[in-house]
């Protein structure tokens, strides 16, 4: 596991310097950014599957949700996902008091979500089945609770989605995903899930292996 480790972060190093990542950051009370560790470039146009997303008008998005490594102490083990509802934030938890943090955003008012559960499973490009719940609200969407919204660039889980599980195995209906909304992200806009621009839901889903440690702390 040490190993495992250790070649992780050389592999974020060599990420960062092949990147040509800024140093400039905001960064909240307590935590420190990393030198040359803000993702801003990795944020264009991506052929991805079979689809092409689209770039991000990145200069758009405040400087403090774009993908950087940050100095972040914690007691959860590496591999942990904490998301920090309040300043907009999912951290992931890397070796060495360091975490990939990712600008998102949350549930709207009466929508929002906290707790722990795990990443049960995973999937590229998801079929979208919203709630019933939301299509007794929104009736437009009914026609998907069944047979659901195939994949595309429209899918409101976007290019990623990993589905959280309580300790029972059971799912929480809740979901870490992309979304084509990047201007959403930063607010609270969502009917209760974690979105992540679709170039970061990428770039997280490649590092989580589902799985009971896989574990994901949403905090209010």
């Amino acid at each position: 596991m040490r190993f495992r480790n250790a070649l992780l972060l050389c592999g974020l190093a060599a990420a960062v310097t092949l990147a040509g990542c800024s140093s400039s950051s905001t960064s909240l009370p307590g935590e420190k950014v990393a030198t040359n560790a803000i993702f801003t470039s990795e944020y264009g146009p991506v052929e991805d599957n079979g689809y092409a997303l689209p770039a991000i008008p990145i200069n758009k998005v405040n400087t403090k949700f774009h993908r950087q490594i940050v100095d972040y102490a914690t007691k959860e083990k590496p591999g942990t996902i904490i998301v920090n509802t309040p300043n907009r934030f999912l951290y992931y938890v890397l070796p060495g008091g360091k975490a990939v943090r990712y600008g998102i955003g949350v549930g709207k008012s009466g929508f929002a979500w906290q707790g722990e559960a795990y990443i049960a499973w995973k999937q590229e490009w998801p079929t979208w089945h919203p709630p019933k719940e939301m299509a007794d609200r929104k009736p437009d969407v009914a026609r998907y609770v069944k047979d659901g919204m195939g994949p595309g660039l429209k899918n409101p889980l976007g290019a990623r989605a990993m589905y959280l599980f309580n300790d029972k195995g059971q799912d929480t209906l809740f979901r870490l995903h992309g979304t084509p909304e990047w201007a959403s992200i930063g607010t609270a806009a969502s009917s209760g899930c974690i979105r992540l621009m679709n170039q970061d839901i990428i770039d997280l889903y490649k590092r989580v292996r589902p799985g009971h440690d896989a574990r994901v702390i949403v905090q209010q």
